[in-house]
């Protein structure tokens, strides 16, 4: 056998096995392609995001995981279609230091398939090239899957979430007709409220009170659901306020209100926050609100970070004036200061002049961000948990409804977002196509 022709039959062999050498503080360890792992949702054609994701973690050739970071250029990710020349795909491999990358990718139009290329050195590393059979939607796609419990295998949600049965489990029924009566008579004149009606797929929505600003971030994520999934016909109210609203007792008569925010002394039904929503929804858009780039920027070492308590904002409630206050007795403990004044009368001398607006990243200069806070974001806060999260939560509150959800008097429809630069053809059957 000729020396040339046993290298050829060596090759894929040495591919596989293909080994580099890490720079700097773990010079000596050797970075396995085979051994490294990849794994996410966005290597799964059926799960549509706003921007979709997968983790890279490097491992060396003993098969351990690295804990630091190798580099950040270490990998190098291409995404294709084999069918069309360019593709409008914008990719980030974000380096988090702990020897893991997350790796988020935009799509701006839909693809036939699509071919996921993650090389180190040139060569592909674990099961690379990853293919995703098509048609892969993108987030501007109004094509939703007509089946609920499909779209929910395909995203792998969770079975339940907690909250939302201990939400949920303090309403035996709910009364889509005497709730359109009694919130506005309760709420609307002191309130900031929205009621929103959900009917064949279409978003309508009425406003109550003077501050109604944030719909936006409900419109937002409602629009997007149901251009992914079909959801039920469903009549509710969203306090746009950062208060909950529903104090009664458990054993009065309680009303349904959506809320971003909760306590143990109230009883609004809690939903992820309004700026974590559209993190999710602007992911790559506002890199400020970003989930994904908060785990590439943490900040200086933990020994470096400020042991001060930090805190910046408006003064939406009373108790911000009091940490402001607190903050202006004890500034060797917290320092917090307000950006903006908007509700209450401004007395410079209680709450001391207005700051300028920091960068989000400059909290993480602050000791209180901790480990365990990027775990839980990466487990709990990232765009698939959030949609699973708003599906289940609206699917299992249509089943308390007694009476037929409406669209009601002065409900005006909430309009889907249209691209004329690169319309979607959908090739999902519609659910009245199945009848």
């Amino acid at each position: 056998m000729s020396p040339r022709l046993f290298s050829w039959l060596l090759l894929p062999c040495c591919l596989d096995m293909f080994r580099h050498e890490l720079p700097g503080a773990q010079a000596g360890l050797v970075l396995s392609a085979a051994k490294t792992l990849v794994w996410g949702p966005g290597l799964e054609a059926n799960i549509v995001l706003p921007a979709r994701f997968f983790y890279i973690q490097a491992v060396d050739s003993s098969g351990k995981n690295l804990t630091k970071s190798p580099g950040e250029n270490t990998f190098e990710v291409k995404i294709v279609s084999p069918v069309e020349q360019f593709t409008r795909i914008w990719i980030q491999v974000l380096d988090r230091k702990d020897g893991s990358f997350l790796v988020r990718y935009r799509m701006y139009a839909t693809y036939t398939d699509l071919h996921i290329h993650i090389l180190l050195k040139n060569k592909h590393i674990a099961k690379s090239p990853f293919i995703l059979k098509g048609p892969v939607y993108h987030e501007g796609c109004d094509c939703p899957q007509p089946s609920g419990s499909v779209w929910e295998a395909h995203m792998h949600c969770p079975e339940s979430f907690p909250q939302i049965d201990r939400d949920l489990s303090l309403f035996t029924s709910v009364n889509p007709d005497r709730n359109a009566q009694e919130i506005p008579q309760r709420f609307g004149q002191r309130q900031s409220l929205c009621h929103y009606t959900i009917k064949d797929d279409k978003v309508y929505v009425k406003t109550f009170g003077e501050h109604v600003g944030f719909r936006i971030f409900m419109d937002a994520i409602l629009l997007s659901l149901i251009r992914k999934v079909r959801l039920p016909d469903m009549e509710f109210f969203v306090n746009l306020g950062d208060w909950p609203l529903e104090k009664r007792k458990p054993t009065d008569k309680i009303h349904p209100i959506f809320s971003w925010c909760g306590s143990n002394n109230t009883r609004d039904i809690v939903m992820p926050t309004y700026d974590l929503t559209e993190s999710v929804l602007e992911t790559m858009g506002r890199v400020s609100l970003d989930m994904m780039s908060v785990q590439a920027n943490s900040g200086p070492p933990w020994s470096e970070k400020n042991a001060t308590a930090f805190w910046r904002g408006r003064d939406s409630r009373q108790e911000r004036l009091e940490l402001v206050k607190l903050s202006r007795a004890h500034p060797d403990m917290i320092d917090a200061a307000f950006t903006n004044f908007f509700f209450f009368k401004h007395d410079e001398g209680l709450y001391g002049p207005l700051v300028k607006h920091v960068s989000f990243f400059d909290f993480f200069k602050a000791k209180k961000i901790a480990l365990m806070g990027q775990q839980f974001a990466r487990n709990h806060l990232m765009g698939d948990s959030i949609f699973c999260y708003y599906y289940k939560l609206f699917k299992e509150y249509a089943k308390l409804q007694v009476t037929e959800p409406m669209v009601r008097k002065g409900m005006e429809l909430v309009e889907q977002p249209t691209d004329d630069l690169f319309p979607c053809s959908c090739q999902r059957k519609r659910a009245k196509d199945e009848l």
